[in-house]
């Protein structure tokens, strides 16, 4: 998106998978049930508008809203989170649509029409950022809920690929680069980055050595018929409190079918475990356990950004740059890769071997999400400010983000009870 032309491209890349999500859900399937970690479809819908109205829209064009008296209930901190649901306190379906339209066009045209200082760039396309976010939680609305997968995604099992190498990769030590800068160059497109991934700066890390794959399917479930769901020794005092409350015995959306195989749910669809999988789904209190089960240990955030970025700093771990190969292996028109597939962006692999660090799945670390030395608040003061202390940090970006969105150094924080999002790990030698 660093120029107008990708911009636009990217704006309307967006349209078309947010009009897809969307439409293919019947009126039953958008009144969905409440569930914690999920919105109404037709909310995130006027969401989205309103937060590109808000802070574009507003600043270069008009600044009157363009539904007057709504504004509380599109800002996800303004209307709490159950009210969401409550008839009569959301515009309806048509209301939403008419309204997102009217943001989308006059965006659109605006940019057609203008020529964009780099703040004003910066702004549409943090806009355009802040969408796709939304469109993943849209995606993992549909697994929530055992609803069918989207139209563009993938078959239920991925296709064979090529082996991947196995054990783990050494990374020496030294020096490595984390995070963005903080200057200029990301208002005018370049090294576009939120506020949580600034001020970038150097770490000086010890050799490790952090395994090439996540943690596949084959080897959890070792795991769990190795009782380490009902042997709490694995488990530190936290994790062993979360498992008692929440009475888990395998990860979410795993079943033991009558001829005892083990089974897992892709959207609304029951298939035998594929061994050789990630393992998709885990709260960081189960990776931790497995990890300690294991005698391994679960990476820091430095350890996995050193690991995708190297020393060079490059920004994917294939190198600078994303092209329409990439691209297509992360959402090219919207494709949405089915399964997390064991293969995705496997020809991308970092020097030392270590695949499927972005694409796949959202990646665990031991690293609790807080600031960076310097740290300022962007245009959006609740991205990633609410999120500090305890949270998580979780890198890559899985099966169902948006390429605009993946980079080595992009930040995600999850809850560590955390597990219905499209979360994995890879592990450490101790």
């Amino acid at each position: 998106m660093n120029t107008k032309a990708e911009l636009l491209a990217e704006l309307n890349r967006t349209d078309q998978r947010t009009r897809e999500l969307i439409t293919s859900l019947d009126e039953a399937q958008l009144a969905v049930p409440y569930e914690p970690g999920i919105n109404p479809p037709v909310w995130e819908l006027g969401h989205a508008a309103f937060f590109t109205e808000y802070f574009f829209l507003r600043v270069v064009g008009s600044g009157e809203p363009r539904m007057p008296g709504s504004d509380a209930v599109w800002d996800s901190f303004q209307i709490p989170h159950r009210v969401r649901w409550r008839s009569g306190e959301v515009p309806d379906r048509q209301a939403a649509w008419d309204y997102y339209a009217t943001v989308l066009n006059e965006t659109r045209d605006w940019i057609e029409t203008h020529d964009l200082s780099p703040r004003e760039h910066y702004l549409a396309r943090y806009s355009v950022c802040h969408q796709n976010m939304h469109l993943e939680s849209l995606v993992w609305c549909r697994q929530t809920l055992g609803y069918p997968p989207p139209p563009s995604a993938a078959e239920l099992v991925a296709p064979a690929g090529p082996e991947l190498a196995t054990g783990d990769a050494v990374i020496p030590g030294g020096r490595y680069p984390l995070g963005m800068p903080a200057d200029s160059e990301h208002f005018a497109g370049r090294g576009f980055a939120f506020d949580a991934e600034m001020p970038g700066y150097q770490t000086e890390l010890e050799p490790f050595a952090i395994s090439r794959t996540l943690v596949s399917n084959r080897e959890f479930l070792a795991f769990v018929e190795a009782g380490g769901y009902e042997n709490t020794d694995a488990w530190s005092y936290t994790g062993a409190c979360w498992l008692r409350e929440s009475r888990t015995k395998h990860p979410l959306y795993w079943r033991r079918a009558d001829d005892d195989r083990w089974q897992s749910r892709w959207f609304d669809q029951w298939a035998d475990l594929a061994p050789d999988a990630p393992v998709m789904h885990v709260s960081y209190w189960e990776a931790e356990a497995f990890c300690n089960w294991a005698g391994r240990r679960l990476p820091t955030e430095a350890e996995w950004e050193a690991t995708a970025r190297g020393a060079d700093g490059r920004r994917y771990p294939w190198g600078d740059d994303m092209d329409e190969a990439d691209r297509e292996c992360v959402d090219m028109d919207g494709t949405l890769l089915g399964r997390a597939p064991v293969h995705a962006l496997s020809g991308g692999a970092t020097p030392e071997g270590c695949v499927q660090m972005l694409g796949t799945a959202w990646e665990w670390t031991s690293t609790q999400f807080l600031p960076y030395d310097g740290f300022k608040v962007d245009m959006y003061p609740f991205m990633s400010t609410l999120q500090f202390g305890d949270h998580k940090v979780a890198k890559g970006g899985s099966c169902a983000t948006s390429s605009c969105l993946i980079r080595n150094s992009y930040r995600q924080s999850y809850l560590p009870d955390r597990r219905d999002v499209y979360v994995s790990f890879r592990t450490c030698a101790r």
